[in-house]
């Protein structure tokens, strides 16, 4: 794999890096040396994963051996054991000043995405680099429980409650198995997803859950959906430590959203009636006993998972006289119907304070509602739910963060809440609250209850919090944040390092159209007055219907919302656009829920791969999961329509109270902040997520198709300068819908013939993928299982299709019939046997002493001819009298036999950094002739006395002319010789006289046994050792056995 140097740090890339790949990986580095946070935006299919990847593992690496180089210095007393490359400068690229001294100094990954399918990309792509760090990925007890009995639970509340109580009690089997487990090898060294995760779980019957929280302690690389860093809650739940960490947001341009979700909250009528009725269930239960006879004590044990305290009953009592309370003071506000009450963000203490909720009483609320939940929950039977008591429980560790001191609590208070709002509404959810005879119930239970929402509506305080938990740096990058200035000031954090990248396509590759109106005139338009108008959708699905025809293989439309996707499907099959476009490209509908969703993306696929169809089409709406978390590379995605622009709902109170925030921002003009006005933000959110929609197309260097932006509103010159900076200069607006009809059949057809035909494969997410100088992401180059069983059958044509066995050389221009069929049937190339060592350390391998393909199927066909002739070859061995060719069969094979287990023992005692450095090392030396630098490389070999043998054993494959030096090295460094001789210094032209002469004294052989040639013994020829390359060996020598067909 190519070797690269940015800012002092050598980067091991899977393939010759674009120059935009350099500069992302140049920035990465820089936010990682300096301890400065980014943002980096790079378009789609330009391999910002992978470079992210690359450049964070190499500044891992290189960070490690300057502690390493720091420790050797101490050792060395101050001498240096390089004068030409002082100790001092080893590793200070990587930590700007820093001193650290220990292994546990080095900063841990954190790798946060927004979904796990878009982690297991992440995963994918890891496995196709050279880095192989220790790994673990976290997960909620709904994706990696498999206990049956917690599983079978109908709410998260009571799943994690019951996991806890048979945690505690290890009453689970599971569970009692992680710490034997964890130290597991194969789990250990292996980089793993979920899927793997429970696999791995069911087959060693050990919990997935806790053994990732336990691999989480010793892992460099985490990866986690990013709610669990933004989530107060769910930080402390995964004891996340981020002290020194460095933290990445990929697909950042969902953060934004999530900072904000994170931190907000909405109370329902529901919820407090709940959490009611648990605390009810409590006291039914006291009462029961008294009835019974029963003592009632004033310390009625409810014992906390936590701890073996106990509550007292009217600890109980108290908490539901809070519930009733704070329900009174919610549903006091008489709310209109059609809007609700909007207050400053502060008015939240007020509210809470009618139920007795403050800073004072937090601590005991909150311990006791744990209590009461973790009680109910290991209760067996009857289910009750408790997520009531949890939200309470959860908001009150938001609402009262920190601890102020008295004189501090209301600048506490005003801090807290400075960026957020209460909001009251009336519930219309439906929820009837259960009826109660009970003299404590509600007084309100026959009236419509009122919602307690508190939103936030500035990121920057989850952002604020992560940098006061002390990470080391932040960056923030996905291929849709513009702008940048606007994105940042939200996050009220400062990010000294940005980017805006640039494509690696070029013009042929793209073609983007605004089509105004549709086949048959009719203008298009996704606008609230105008989206449901009859014509308007059978314009719409005229223009789908006809881009059908003339988009090779699949087709990606995109609608604005899922009601309007319903609405035109439903309308479209009821006026036969929908069969005019089935018969084209089968349609496959993207569902609301998550359990069909893999079923019909998978359909699809599988229609797309098959030749007898002209492809699929699949229908899908912005900010799902088609258009954020798939990859629709070549044929998947040849095509994309944009429907319409998918506005958020302008109705919606939270979308009106952003708004209004975000233009008191404007007013208040901050120094050194610039907000986003109300309307700026609104029209942001529309083409952010068109653009994360269009970016599904061109994933790839080679990639190419088309974009059709179906909505009048796109011709507007503000509308096409939102779109993606890569995209902007392509874009080309139709009077006429014919017109777009011809330019695409053209492209298309430029297109197919200009690039290169890419074999249909599975996507990323279904299999394992290979990159490639091609590609850019885990999914561009991937294999099917079917494809590859393919491709192992068709190594072997021959045998399946006996006329194959005739064909000649002469038939395909020089190449035979079965290299032919090779060529066209197999995906990856053959393994290489390396020629050498150093042959063998090169990633881009080149052939040495094979034969191609036309000899190999001459050989071939000349052993068919004697099969079909009958009777054996009679073998004859003769003196060679022009020119000699060794058998390199065992030779080679030895050579490389021998070189595989150097690499092996070598990389086993290295780190990754030293192992590849050493690489580099051997590769600069082939070319230059410098021993100073293999010996400045392979001396960390020198440190540990387990890892000598090793650097002795280059001894074998230094040039001649360096081998006295190399032993002489070998000597003071390690104590040790490697038996050096003076003939081991001969030159290869030396050598080739030598045995020249020996063998011209020797008789001609005459021999009629195949067996004599291999009990040749040539180890003599080079004093039995192995020399930097083998073309020596290939050179005309005398002596040497040949076998004449």
């Amino acid at each position: 794999m190519p070797l690269l140097t940015l800012n002092g740090v050598t980067v091991n890339f899977p393939f010759p890096p674009y120059d935009c790949q350099k500069d992302y990986m140049h920035k990465v580095i820089e936010c990682l040396q300096n301890k400065k946070n980014g943002v980096l935006e790079s378009p789609t299919g330009t391999g910002k994963t992978l470079c992210l990847l690359c450049a964070t593992l190499a500044w891992r690496e290189y960070f490690k051996d300057t502690i390493s180089a720091r420790k050797i210095a101490e050792r060395l007393s101050g001498k240096e054991m390089f004068p030409d490359t002082p100790l001092s400068s080893w590793g200070t690229a990587a930590t700007d000043g820093d001193k650290p001294s220990y292994y546990t100094d080095v900063p841990k990954i954190i790798y946060a995405s927004r979904t796990h399918s878009q982690l297991a990309q992440v995963i994918n792509e890891l496995k196709n680099t050279s880095y192989r760090p220790k790994v673990c990925v976290l997960g909620s007890r709904e994706q990696l429980c498999i206990n049956q009995e917690v599983m079978r639970q109908e709410s998260n509340h009571v799943k994690v409650h019951m996991c806890r109580g048979k945690v505690s009690t290890r009453s689970c089997v599971y569970y009692n198995n992680v710490e034997e487990k964890s130290t597991d090898k194969d789990l250990v060294n292996s980089i793993i997803d979920v899927e793997d995760l429970v696999k791995f779980g069911n087959k060693q019957r050990v919990c997935p859950y806790y053994l990732s929280r336990s691999l989480k302690q010793q892992a460099d690389v985490i990866f986690m959906p990013y709610n669990y860093l933004l989530d107060p809650k769910s930080r402390r739940a995964h004891n996340i430590e981020l002290n020194g960490a460095v933290v990445i947001f990929d697909e950042a341009h969902n953060v934004e959203k999530t900072c904000e979700e994170s931190t907000s909250f909405d109370l329902t009528p529901y919820d407090v009636a709940s959490a009611i009725a648990a605390v009810d269930r409590l006291l039914v239960e006291q009462a029961k006993e008294a009835s019974h006879g029963d003592s009632v004590t004033e310390d009625f044990n409810v014992e906390s998972l936590n701890s073996s305290s106990k509550i007292e009953i009217s600890t109980i009592a108290k908490i539901k006289q809070i519930l009733l309370n704070l329900e009174a003071a919610i549903d006091s506000y008489n709310v209109p119907s059609d809007k609700g009450i909007t207050k400053p963000g502060i008015f939240i203490y007020e509210l809470l304070q009618k139920a007795n909720l403050t800073y004072d009483t937090k601590t005991a609320v909150y311990e006791a509602l744990e209590q009461i939940s973790g009680y109910l929950a290991g209760q067996p039977g009857i289910y009750l739910n408790t997520s009531g008591l949890q939200k309470l429980a959860d908001i009150i560790q938001l609402v009262f963060c920190g601890d102020p001191s008295a004189k501090d609590r209301q600048q506490q208070m005003e801090s807290n809440t400075a960026h957020f709002k209460v909001h009251i509404h009336q519930d219309t959810s439906h929820h009837k609250k259960k009826h109660n005879t009970d003299v404590w119930s509600s007084s309100s239970t026959k009236k419509q209850g009122n919602i307690l929402s508190y939103w936030c509506f500035s990121p920057g305080f989850s952002m604020q919090d992560l940098v006061n938990q002390g990470v080391r740096c932040i960056i923030l990058t996905s291929g849709t944040l513009s702008p940048l200035s606007s994105f940042t000031s939200e996050m009220r954090i400062k990010f000294p390092v940005t980017l805006e990248n640039k494509h690696v396509i070029e013009r042929d590759q793209i073609f983007v159209s605004i089509i105004e109106r549709g086949p048959d005139g009719v203008q298009l338009s996704s606008a609230f007055d105008r989206r449901f108008v009859p014509e308007n959708m059978a314009s719409l699905g005229n223009t789908v219907a006809n881009l059908s025809r003339v988009v090779p293989h699949g087709l990606l439309v995109f609608f604005p919302s899922f009601p309007l996707m319903e609405k035109s499907l439903e309308f479209w099959r009821a006026n036969g656009h929908a069969d005019r476009i089935e018969n084209v490209k089968p349609m496959f509908v993207e569902p609301k829920g998550k359990g069909t969703f893999t079923e019909v993306i998978d359909g699809y696929y599988n229609k797309v791969n098959n030749p007898a169809t002209r492809g699929a089409s699949f229908f899908a709406v912005c900010r799902g999961k088609a258009s954020e978390g798939l990859d629709f590379a070549n044929t998947y995605g040849r095509g994309v329509i944009i429907t319409g622009l998918p506005f958020p709902p302008k109705m919606d109170p939270r979308v009106i109270l952003k708004m209004q925030f975000l233009d008191e921002m404007c007013r208040k003009k901050t120094p050194g902040l610039k907000y986003l006005s109300g309307q700026e933000w609104y029209r942001q959110q529309a083409f952010r997520a068109v653009n994360q929609a269009i970016g599904r197309v061109i994933r790839h260097k080679e990639d190419y198709g088309a974009i059709f932006l179906c909505d009048q509103r796109f011709k507007n010159s503000d509308a096409r300068a939102q779109l993606p900076s890569w995209v902007r200069p392509y874009v080309r607006l139709y009077d006429g819908f014919g017109n777009v009809v011809r330019d695409v059949s053209q492209f298309f057809r430029v297109a197919q013939k200009m690039r290169p035909v890419v074999e249909k494969k599975a996507p990323a997410e279904s299999c394992g993928s290979v990159s490639s100088p091609d590609t850019t992401s885990s999914s561009l180059i991937s294999c099917s299982p079917s494809q590859s069983t393919h491709t192992k059958k068709t190594k072997v044509l021959d045998t399946h299709l006996p006329s194959l066995k005739r064909r000649r050389l002469n038939e395909c221009n020089g190449v035979s019939g079965m290299a032919q069929i090779c060529i066209g049937y197999e995906v990856q190339e053959s393994p290489i046997r390396p020629a050498s060592l150093l042959d063998a350390l090169e990633q881009g391998l080149h052939r040495r002493g094979e034969r191609n393909d036309a000899e190999k199927a001459l050989e071939y066909d000349q052993r068919m001819d004697d099969e079909l002739r009958g009777g054996k070859r009679k073998i004859k061995l003769v003196q060679e009298q022009k020119r000699v060719n060794v058998p390199d069969d065992m030779s080679e094979e030895d050579k490389g036999s021998r070189a595989k287990k150097f690499l092996a023992d070598m990389k086993k005692s290295l780190s990754q950094a030293s192992f590849e450095r050493i690489v580099q090392a051997l590769q600069t030396y082939k070319k230059t002739d410098n021993l100073d630098i293999l010996l400045k490389e392979t001396a960390v070999l020198t440190e540990d006395t387990n890892t000598h043998g090793l650097f002795r054993g280059f001894y074998q494959f230094v040039r001649p002319h360096h081998k006295k030096k190399f032993d002489e090295m070998c000597q003071e460094l390690t104590g040790h010789g490697c038996g050096y001789k003076p003939d081991h210094s001969l030159s290869k032209d030396q050598r080739r006289e030598v045995m020249h002469s020996a063998t011209s004294r020797q008789p001609s052989l005459g021999l009629a046994s195949s067996s004599t040639c291999s009990q040749l013994n040539t180890q003599h020829l080079n004093k039995g050792g192995l020399h930097l390359t083998q073309e020596g060996l290939k050179e005309p020598q005398a002596g040497i056995c040949q076998v004449l067909l």
